[in-house]
């Protein structure tokens, strides 16, 4: 299971040593204390809004910049989940695409132009 508080917790801990700061200078300028900021780094304490907004600004990180990488890191891990179980994450949809081939426009010879578009989008009028 795929816990997001870890997650969260790991992409802190990252940001943290990416600046090379330690637990005690980034707990001090977020004004959390060590014990309680170690917890949130280590997935064992769920952060609030408010605890997240002061540890962001205490490592100058915008929030959604943090939410977005712990975006990403859900994404990676949800696909390994599914690669390891039976069940495989279905494709996403996408759909047909026909070809339309257009040599003239309102009468004005032009280049040879192919778009291609969704069937039900394409409506084609014969001169």
């Amino acid at each position: 299971m795929i816990l997001l508080r870890r997650l969260l917790g790991d992409v802190l801990r990252r940001q943290r040593q990416r600046q090379g700061r330690t637990l005690r200078e980034v707990s001090s300028s977020a004004r959390v204390s060590l014990g309680y900021l170690s917890e949130v780094e280590r997935g064992q304490k769920e952060a609030s809004s408010e605890l997240l907004s002061a540890i962001c600004d205490a490592l100058d990180v915008r929030m959604s910049e943090l939410m977005r990488e712990v975006s990403d890191e859900l994404s990676l891990a949800e696909l390994a989940e599914s690669a390891a179980s039976s069940d495989p994450v279905p494709a996403p949809v996408r759909p047909m695409l026909n070809s339309v081939s257009v040599t003239s426009v309102t009468g004005v010879p032009t280049e040879r132009v192919t778009i291609k578009a969704p069937a039900e989008a394409v409506d084609v009028v014969a001169a």
